[in-house]
């Protein structure tokens, strides 16, 4: 499930990277702003994350889709070792098949030059901003799942908030790093197109940034406040982590 959700999160990302960049397309050619291009395409991967998360599969398998969201969790004890193992082994073959498929339907169209199978690669700023900037955005996402999926006020949104950070991030911060906070996506799209320009940002930065922000919030409110490891908890599916969600209308 969590390799399907990252391989269905790339066929969008190409699929709408080569509607909206490709110079043939014609909404390429009737939107020339590249600002708003990128309003879009942000707009579009926001939803699509959110649409994800909210899936049966995303309700059923907590919707990480990310090998940093799953090493995090395992560092706060909500994820058994072998299973952490397990979706960072589907996350990344899911990425890989999902560009994969995408270069099968659509060619030569997703590897121009100006869509790259979606590939992200540090901006103009270089490689020490981009570190920066993807720690950042990392920290962020891990900090604002962490308070909001163990608020009993604002669990239910916590799917809405991750999407809502992906858009906004795709829309302001993709011109300084690419935006992944993913090692698998960065890999996927990098694989196909053969570039392997500044990966080791992709695979540092993300998890990095991401354990700091779970070290802050169990300096703040202590590790048994960390309850679940699913962004939507809201479902009938059986839990499959160390899970005391049960517990949240007790705080």
């Amino acid at each position: 499930m969590e390799g399907a959700l990252l391989g269905l999160f790339m066929v969008a990302a190409c699929g709408f990277a080569t509607l909206l960049e490709h110079p043939a397309s014609p909404v390429h050619q009737a939107l020339p702003d590249g600002n708003v291009r990128r309003v879009l395409v942000g707009l579009a991967m926001g939803l699509t994350a959110i649409g994800l998360i909210y899936s049966p599969w995303g309700q059923q398998s907590g919707a990480h889709m990310n090998p940093s969201l799953t090493l995090t969790f395992f560092r706060l004890g909500k994820i058994e070792r072998g299973d952490a193992l397990g979706y960072v082994v589907g996350q990344f073959f899911g990425g890989v098949a999902g560009v994969l498929i995408m270069r099968v339907t659509l060619g030569m169209l997703v590897a121009h030059p100006a869509v790259r199978f979606a590939a992200t690669a540090p901006g103009p700023a270089g490689t020490a901003t981009a570190f920066l900037a993807e720690f950042g955005i990392s920290f962020l996402l891990m900090a604002v799942v962490l308070v909001a999926s163990n608020s009993l006020r604002l669990a239910r949104y916590t799917p809405l908030l991750a999407g809502a950070l992906v858009a906004t991030y795709i829309t302001l911060e993709a011109p300084i790093s690419g935006m992944s906070m993913n090692p698998a996506r960065s890999f996927a799209s990098a694989l196909a197109a053969w570039q392997w320009t500044a990966l080791w940002i992709y695979f540092t930065a993300p998890p990095l940034g991401m354990l700091a922000a779970a070290q802050a919030y169990v300096q703040l409110r202590g590790a048994h406040r960390v309850l679940c490891a699913k962004l939507n908890h809201h479902t009938a599916r059986r839990c499959v982590f160390r899970c005391n969600f049960g517990a949240l209308g007790k705080m």
